[in-house]
């Protein structure tokens, strides 16, 4: 059984950039749900002034966010008008493809940093195929 990653960004949006944001991301989300099924969580906030947005995603394994940045890749470029994505935080073990990956998409909304956390201790209840 592989060890289940946590996926966290946070963007800033770009001022008169929140409707359209919306929208978008409620798109992307419609996509993601149809089109990857291994996926446990995929939830996008808005902090209440509408300057930020966190996207936390739970994947079974390190092949599902694999699969996503595959699948849901090449939609990311689109948001580069509504974010600028400050961080991406990986909780778990990664491919060094995958933090990759991750880095150009930061590099591509914005020069964000990427940082992977390793698991030290600690459980999880839900089940992982």
């Amino acid at each position: 059984m592989s060890e289940p990653i946590v996926y966290v960004d946070s963007s800033e949006i770009r001022d008169g950039k929140l409707e359209e944001l919306k929208t978008a991301m409620n798109e992307l989300v419609e996509f993601v749900e149809a089109n990857e099924p291994q996926l446990i969580a995929y939830n996008v906030y808005f902090n209440e002034d509408g300057t930020r947005m966190t996207v936390i995603h739970v994947h079974p394994g390190s092949a599902s966010l694999e699969f996503h940045m595959r699948v849901a890749g090449p939609l990311f470029s689109k948001f580069a008008e509504f974010i600028k994505l400050l961080t991406i935080d990986v909780y778990g073990q990664p491919t060094d493809q995958l933090v990759e990956q991750m880095r150009q998409k930061a590099q591509m909304l914005g020069n964000g940093t990427v940082l992977v956390h390793v698991l030290q201790a600690g459980f999880a209840r839900y089940p992982i195929s």
